[in-house]
């Protein structure tokens, strides 16, 4: 059972901007989340960080400019993700702009694997560009092999990339990532299509150095680029600090004007939302799946060419091909989670000598992560399945797909407290030759072993888990922002907190309270639609209760009756129907309770 906290917050923070004027609720809100000033909540795009800060962007520009006036040939390599689709978006149009010869290649990840490996360079090297420079979005930071063979074959490697580097960094001409060593850059949360926005930033400073820009010619305008930066840093999940809040908020500001670029408006017309309301949720959980879906299922020059292109019937095309191949992902999942659950079920039953059902939970559970595989399932989609059962069993997930001969490929998930990719490092060192190869961050990571080795890295990793976390870290923490007064739940709170940007690290604000359920019905045949009543104390002791005020509120995919009394994370939401906007509580979790 999961345990609610209330977040814990500096007073200090909380003082200077009670000090300020901001509402005790808001104060609190801010403050929990590192806010310490006002100015931390400008987004103008002034207080961005300066490029000059990122380690060797002004050398990348400075050899990107010249190769643009000798006419030499570019060639992105990009990442089959929502980042890296959005970066290579950022990097052609941007490139096009400036007038480079620049095409793209994004690799099958069931043919090629990921990053600039020795074939996509050979590969690269065939296309008819036949290009003079390689840019790596999104990727490149372990392409030893790949950088080595790009040399060999006279194509220079400029690597733009976010992902930790390993012990060995390729030899590419030029290195842009800000968590390389030596970099000062303040934000090492960049998302791949950040680095590559920066390093446009860069390169048209040092065109208009050169004197390409001097009057009567007009610069090109790259704040039309960040609907997509804010898109691929949403999907990436990367942590919204300061900065990255800055790029998705102004991103957010042109989708809501109806400046997005032909691609994301089409997006969003699929998904059924309304590009006025645009918000971070819709980045994430509408857009970044139909995007992700053509990497995960077909190729992802799909989605690359629905985010290039000016035409506006050939993206709405593009994005009914991507809105059903997210219909067909979902699909998959579906069937992937059910036969997780029985491989689970099934291996809890032996070990326990009891029959736990088709829905184990967490509570059942005695080991501290979880390794999944099953030849049936689909490389594409075992990322989602490896979040799901996180989600659901509150453990590191690594779940595995067959890859090339005799290889699995292995996407993995994990929990506060376990940074995946430094255990999977321990993993490697303590087992040379186990893992082939590995990468990513604190929270998702990949690899490839061989199908032989299956038993062997469940142990290896079973032990790194067991070392590393403790009996906290698995135990599943819900916090929130506290309780609400009835006076505070209200419209304009509502509306004051949808203006912001929430997101990973920047999380949106929930609250929870005792509520008395009067009425429930199911709606859209999987959601319920609410009646709830909030149990408000006359006085200091819980004993005394006097009923609240009546509050709309839904539960999304939960079609079973709810208990007549719960206790109820939530969050505010305006909701718009027929004209009127109304209050409505969207419910995130629920327990049952006595009062």
């Amino acid at each position: 059972m999961p345990n609610i906290i209330v977040r814990g917050y500096s007073p200090h923070a909380f003082d200077t901007l009670a000090r300020y004027g901001f509402h005790p609720v808001l104060a609190r809100i801010y403050a929990a989340r590192g806010i310490e000033e006002p100015a931390q909540l400008e987004m103008e795009l002034s207080r961005l960080i300066p490029f000059e800060r990122l380690k060797n962007v002004s050398t990348m520009a400075t050899l990107l400019a010249d190769a643009i006036l000798a006419r030499k040939r570019l060639l992105i390599v990009a990442d089959y993700d929502s980042d890296g689709a959005t970066a290579c978006a950022v990097g052609i149009r941007a490139l096009r702009k400036f007038g480079a010869i620049v095409d793209y290649l994004v690799p099958n990840r069931f043919e090629y694997g990921y990053g600039l490996t020795p074939e996509i360079v050979r590969l690269a090297a065939s296309t008819p560009l036949r290009p003079d420079i390689l840019i790596t979005v999104d990727n490149g930071i372990a392409s030893v092999e790949g950088v080595e063979v790009a040399n060999r074959l006279g194509m220079q490697v400029f690597i733009t990339d976010h992902h930790l580097p390993g012990d060995e960094l390729p030899a590419a001409a030029v290195i842009v990532n800000p968590n390389q060593a030596g970099c000062e850059f303040p934000s090492k949360h960049l998302a791949g299509v950040g680095v590559m926005f920066y390093l446009v930033l860069a390169l048209r400073a040092e065109l208009r150095a050169k004197g390409i820009y001097a009057p009567p010619q007009k610069e090109p305008n790259l704040g039309s680029l960040l609907d997509l930066v804010a898109l691929g840093t949403v999907a990436d999940v990367v942590r919204l600090d300061d900065n990255n809040r800055i790029l998705v908020h102004q991103g957010l500001q042109r989708i809501r004007q109806g400046r997005g670029c032909a691609g994301i408006n089409a997006l969003l017309q699929v998904a059924g939302c309304n590009f006025r309301r645009g918000s971070a949720y819709e980045l994430g959980f509408m857009l970044g799946p139909r995007l992700n879906a053509a990497g995960r299922l077909d190729d992802m020059a799909l989605g690359i060419e629905c985010l290039i292109t000016d035409d506006e019937f050939r993206a709405s095309q593009i994005a009914m091909q991507l809105d059903a191949l997210n219909r067909q992902r979902k699909e998959i999942e579906v069937e992937m989670q059910d036969s997780a659950l029985v491989m689970l079920e099934t291996a809890f039953s032996a070990h326990h000598s009891q029959n736990l059902g088709q829905n184990p939970s967490r509570n059942d559970l005695d080991t501290h992560s979880l390794t999944l595989f099953d030849p049936a399932w689909h490389q594409g989609v075992i990322g989602i399945l490896a979040s799901r059962m996180k989600d659901k069993f509150h453990r590191p997930v690594v779940a595995f797909a067959p890859g090339m001969n005799d290889e699995i490929k292995g996407s993995g998930r994990s929990i506060p407290g376990f940074h995946l990719r430094d255990a999977l490092d321990l993993v490697s060192k303590r087992y040379p030759g186990l893992l082939l190869k590995f990468g990513g961050h604190a929270a998702a990571a990949g690899l490839t072993i061989r199908t032989s080795n299956l038993e062997k890295f469940r142990n290896a990793f079973e032990q790194t888990a067991q070392a590393l976390l403790t009996p906290a870290d698995l135990t599943h923490v819900i916090e929130t922002d506290g309780g609400l007064d009835e006076s505070e739940m209200n419209l304009e709170l509502a509306r004051h907190l949808a203006e912001q940007v929430w997101g990973q690290g920047f999380a949106p604000p929930t609250f929870n309270a005792r509520f008395r359920v009067e009425h429930q019905r199911i709606v859209g045949e999987k959601h319920l639609k609410l009646k709830l009543r909030k149990q408000e104390t006359q006085t200091r002791g819980l004993d005394s209760m006097k009923p609240g005020r009546l509050y709309d509120a839904i539960l999304f995919f939960h079609s079973s009756p709810l208990p007549d009394k719960i206790h109820a994370v939530y969050r505010l939401q305006v909701n718009e129907f027929s004209g009127n906007s109304t209050l409505q509580f969207i419910l995130d979790h629920w327990l049952e309770c006595d009062v």
